[in-house]
């Protein structure tokens, strides 16, 4: 079957021309990972149509509270010009006007929230940050996590599993299989958990097809979003990592774009 034209990339990163290029740098160093290009919405459009992605999830993290604001209205104007795109704002527990800006960001088109709080510096499950969980919950907006690490301990899979437990409204995308570096975890812990969905961003490269097609059918296919993590990795290169995992044709379909269609009501 030609998927050229129908995938849905449910992961991937842009930010402002002026920082796009230090910011891409930091992310790899910090991973040790050389990055496949510069995270920008003209090189994400780019990688992206080459390979046929028809629609991108694009996002970035707010590391501090005062990025916040700065980061949704970027996030929302690249989206304003980009039909392709599909945005996800920033948040932070720190913030202090959590109910009026998840508004706002209804409101300029923003259809989620994404976290990295092993750059956030804050546990998952911090009670801290559980204001702020309840709020985006009350907003109707899924949050996009990322889940998994080996060099700092904010993003723990059983981290999540608590969030989703004491607050069981929120909608939650765990990010690389529901845990990058420790997926071997990700099947047991999250067994039972509701109103939780995963994408399969940054790991293909990293575990082979047999094991991908197995965390697959752990999660579940009606819960897994196909994702690339742009800029570290090239569009039709992550894409042909996906096809060589023996799945049927039923479930790529869902995983490339029914599923996100379905949750989004695109």
């Amino acid at each position: 079957m030609d998927y050229f034209g129908k995938v849905i990339d449910a992961h991937g990163h842009i930010y402002p021309e002026k920082i796009a290029q230090k910011a891409t740098e930091a992310i790899g160093e910090f991973y040790s990972i050389p990055m496949a290009a510069i995270g920008s919405a003209a090189e994400i459009t780019l990688s992206a149509e080459r390979a046929g992605v028809r629609r991108q999830l694009v996002c970035s993290t707010a590391t501090a509270p005062h990025q916040v604001e700065p980061i949704n209205d970027f996030i929302a104007s690249a989206c304003a010009e980009n039909p392709m795109f599909i945005g996800f704002g920033a948040m932070h527990p720190q913030y202090t006007q959590f109910e009026k800006e998840l508004e706002r960001m209804k409101a300029i088109g923003l259809r989620g929230v994404k976290l990295h709080t092993d750059f956030q510096r804050f546990r998952i499950d911090d009670a801290a940050a559980d204001e702020m969980y309840r709020c985006v919950a009350e907003a109707s907006l899924p949050v996009l996590f990322h889940v998994g690490d080996d060099k700092r301990p904010y993003s723990e899979p059983e981290q999540l599993c608590r969030v989703m437990e004491r607050i069981p409204k929120l909608v939650a995308i765990a990010a690389h299989f529901g845990g990058y570096r420790c997926w071997d975890r990700a099947v047991r812990c999250y067994s039972g958990v509701e109103n939780l969905y995963f994408d399969t961003s940054s790991s293909l490269y990293f575990i082979n097809p047999e094991t991908a097609a197995e965390l697959i059918e752990g999660l579940g296919e009606d819960r897994m979003f196909y994702g690339t993590d742009f800029p570290m990795w090239d569009h039709k290169e992550e894409l042909e990592r996906f096809m060589s995992i023996p799945l049927c044709e039923t479930a790529r379909k869902k995983i490339l774009w029914e599923n996100f269609e379905r949750v989004f009501a695109l």
